[in-house]
């Protein structure tokens, strides 16, 4: 069993599309998964961006500390990430509290960790997290981050992958199989290409 870890912003598309294939992986590969939160807001608090990105970052707070919450009272907040992808990413619901209590109750949590979108109780915590998934891939970087922890025990980390859409079944055995051998490859940084087509789900 090979184990993986991935960090993610719950507004951050790309992190939604590479948390689904690794969902896919687990099906196809001998691979577990344990999610944890990155805020991608918090990450930029004070770096200069474009104005766009500001907006996008000022409304992911909430998802991101609702997340959280739930991630430091009761662990793997795998299932309420998927209840807040589905409706933020698929459904494209407004975020507020009737979008973060009606994905809380889907995954049999508690409603009222949906306070924690407007707090700064967690935001400690929002920064350990992030330091802990961007130290070994780059502080420079983001959301979706994945350490994989290798046989030997040494642990292999990197940002990405960004894909879309989201590889299926024997489709996503084989990006993970690429991945791994690129990404294990002692001094192997970087393989990019411009995006030609819009994020699809």
């Amino acid at each position: 069993m090979t184990n993986v870890d991935m960090w993610f912003d719950p507004k951050c598309p790309w992190a939604w599309i590479a948390s689904r294939w690794l969902l896919e992986v687990e099906r196809v590969r001998d691979v577990r998964v344990r999610f944890h939160v990155l805020s991608l807001a918090l990450l930029n608090k004070d770096r200069e961006v474009e104005d766009w990105y500001r907006e996008w970052l000022d409304t992911a707070w909430g998802p991101a500390r609702v997340a959280k919450a739930v991630e430091q009272k009761y662990g793997d907040p795998r299932a309420v990430y998927t209840a807040l992808g589905n409706r933020i990413h698929l459904e494209k619901q407004p975020l507020g509290r009737d979008l973060y209590t009606a994905a809380l109750a889907e995954a049999d949590l508690p409603v009222e960790l949906a306070d924690a979108a407007d707090s700064t109780e967690y935001d400690d915590a929002l920064l350990a997290g992030n330091q802990e998934g961007l130290g070994p891939v780059g502080e420079d970087l983001g959301t979706p981050a994945i350490h994989v922890t290798m046989p030997d025990g040494s642990v292999n980390a990197f940002f990405g992958p960004v894909v879309s859409p989201t590889p299926r079944g024997e489709d996503a055995g084989r990006l993970w199989d690429g991945v791994l051998l690129v990404s294990g490859t002692p001094g192997f940084f970087e393989l990019k290409r411009v995006r030609t087509s819009p994020v699809v789900n």
